[in-house]
């Protein structure tokens, strides 16, 4: 394989890496959206993304992905450098504010920034396969880079009227944001309805699934672990990090989120790397109960709880004692199987 066809491979694998952790990135975001246009752009974005993984993995695949061991490496090494190019911009997290609205609308500012960067990506990889004279990549990589195009226009489409959102629940007091008509709530919804429309044995089986389909597994472990791989001091949810005894710190992890626990994590192995801490946050760390979970104030937990759902209680219950332990939640939650 020529200089340059690798050269065209390693960025076919950043790009492929950087998809597949953007599909993590927009399912969390879609369980925190309203329903909506803002919503129903990131659901169309989300398929999307999926395709464009595909296809520029069957791409690499024709360039030979695993023609050597030597192709092999580099495609270890840069799928690992895709997932923080995708992931590991400067965290902001510890800057969102408290509504739902505040929330989308940092989610919705987060994505342009990613598309940008999809899009500054594919123009490269673009250039790049056309100097190398390799057509089909270049004709791939500016289809790809059209789609996101599209995207970045859209979402920039939605971001004043996600601003005015803003302005009416932080500023007028007048919060259009329901916890309930969230991409997480309809999900327990639609769940719901195949359970209670099926025979008992079939209906315990529908609800497991639906308990894990309630989950998006591993998106807040992925972006807490590649944020932490970046992040300095001042990233943390915990202040003055560094200054304090390990003690000190397993004493505020209950209070975190996954994706905090994980960004400590990661950034714990890379520094002081303390058993005591790493195995605090080991036993801390379990799927949400539903994505965007640990976002969700109180108020905004009893209220999907008063949906009535056995499971999702039992999962709240026991996740909420595990961590934050707010007397309102468990009170929601006993509340709901009592009445089971």
């Amino acid at each position: 394989m020529s200089t340059s066809d690798q050269k065209v491979l390693q960025y076919l694998n950043e790009a492929r890496a950087m998809e597949l952790s953007l599909v993590r990135v927009l399912q969390s975001q879609i369980a925190m959206a309203p329903r909506g246009s803002y919503r129903e752009a990131l659901e169309r974005h989300l398929d999307e993304t999926r395709g464009h993984a595909e296809r520029v993995g069957h791409r690499a695949q024709e360039l030979g992905h695993h023609g050597s061991p030597l192709t092999g490496a580099i495609g270890i090494v840069e799928t690992v450098i895709g997932q923080v190019l995708a992931l590991g911009k400067t965290p902001f997290d510890r800057l969102r504010g408290s509504g739902g609205e505040e929330k989308v609308l940092k989610n919705a500012k987060d994505a342009c920034a990613t598309e940008a960067l999809e899009i500054a990506s594919y123009t490269a990889l673009e250039r790049l396969a056309r100097s190398a004279g390799d057509d089909t990549t270049a004709q791939l990589a500016q289809s790809i880079r059209s789609d996101e195009e599209r995207m970045l226009a859209r979402v920039l489409r939605e971001i004043p009227k996600l601003t005015d959102a803003v302005v009416g629940a932080d500023v007028k007091g007048e919060s259009l944001y329901d916890v309930r008509t969230t991409g997480a709530a309809d999900a327990f919804r639609e769940a719901g309805d195949v359970a209670r429309s099926k025979t008992t044995k079939t209906a315990a089986s529908a609800k497991r699934t639906a308990r894990q389909a309630r989950k998006v597994p591993g998106v807040a472990r992925a972006e807490g672990q590649v944020k932490g791989a970046v992040a300095s001091e001042e990233d943390l949810a915990i202040a003055r990090y560094d200054t304090l005894t390990a003690e000190e710190i397993t004493a505020k992890l209950p209070e975190l989120s996954q994706i905090d626990l994980a960004k400590i994590e990661a950034y714990e192995r890379k520094n002081q790397n303390r058993t005591t801490i790493l195995s605090r946050v080991t036993s801390l760390r379990s799927d949400e109960p539903w994505a965007g979970y640990d976002e969700l104030t109180a108020a905004e937990v009893t209220a999907v709880l008063s949906e009535g759902d056995d499971d999702r209680a039992n999962d709240v219950r026991s996740y909420e004692r595990a961590h934050k332990n707010r007397a309102g939640v468990l009170k929601a939650a006993e509340r709901e199987l009592t009445n089971a």
